[in-house]
């Protein structure tokens, strides 16, 4: 079998598999419970990092752990979306917390948003994300699937709806992370690693320079996978995590979306 008829052939596995929606919410539920457990890790490690305790970190958690609970009984999309959303909305609430006292008032963080992003973190953030969208499709294209075919998220504007579920998995520790660690570490220049065009900001040519120094340092740290056993850098990580999804239909489920923030 030649490799375009190989190619072929993976891609119609995959419709056939992402065709059904019990299958299709089995996998939504390991994807977000794979990234709430790395957001509520994240700032469980950061909490014993504190001088002293915050009750806002402490509430939003439990609130996590609690909304994860009701994971299991989710019988939609639409119902787990819901859930996302809910616990997306108590990890953005708790990010500023973990900013030191010192962090400029122009990179502080009041909540998120996108499209286009109104404060320099968010910038940040969305600029990470992108870069991570990037990787994930080039890792999609390179595995041989169809990046068209998800099994969560609508497709909005360009973005492959495949590309957009499988980047939920490394948001915390290729994104997250490394955003929260340079800004409490004084790396970026209010002024000149960052454009404002009236409500809109975007990073500069500096900044850009800056983040994708950053992104791709962080992408050559190893990590080893919790399930697998491989020590890895982040960069395999995300090709690797491409073909244990492809596994999942393919009768060697059951490894996929286990890579959480230690």
């Amino acid at each position: 079998m030649d490799n375009r008829s190989g190619s072929i052939q993976r891609r119609i596995r995959q419709y056939k598999a992402l065709s059904e929606d019990a299958f299709c919410l089995t996998l939504a539920q390991k994807l977000v419970m794979c990234r709430a457990q790395g957001q509520r890790r994240f700032l469980m490690r950061a909490k014993r990092n504190l001088k002293e305790n915050s009750i806002s970190l402490d509430k939003a958690i439990n609130g996590i752990k609690a909304v994860l609970k009701k994971l299991e009984q989710i019988e939609t999309i639409d119902s787990l979306l819901g859930i996302e959303g809910n616990i997306a909305a108590l990890y953005f609430a708790a990010l500023p917390y973990l900013l030191n006292p010192d962090v400029p008032q122009q990179l502080s963080f009041s909540g998120r948003n996108r499209r286009p992003p109104k404060d320099r973190f968010n910038a940040l953030l969305s600029f990470g994300y992108s870069l991570l969208l990037k990787d994930v499709m080039n890792a999609i294209l390179t595995v041989g699937l169809e990046p068209a075919l998800g099994f969560y998220h609508q497709p909005r504007s360009q973005a492959s709806p495949l590309a957009l579920d499988l980047m939920e998995i490394f948001r915390v520790p290729l994104v997250d992370m490394p955003v929260v660690g340079s800004v409490n570490r004084n790396q970026w220049e209010v002024d000149a690693d960052f454009e404002i065009r009236g409500e809109q900001v975007w990073l500069s040519e500096s900044g850009r320079r800056k983040f994708i120094n950053l992104y791709e340092e962080r992408k050559s740290q190893s990590w080893k996978h919790p399930v697998t056993g491989y020590s890895l850098t982040y960069r395999r990580l995300i090709e690797l995590e491409v073909r244990l999804l492809e596994k999942e239909w393919s009768g060697e489920g059951g490894l996929f979306a286990q890579l959480t923030v230690r």
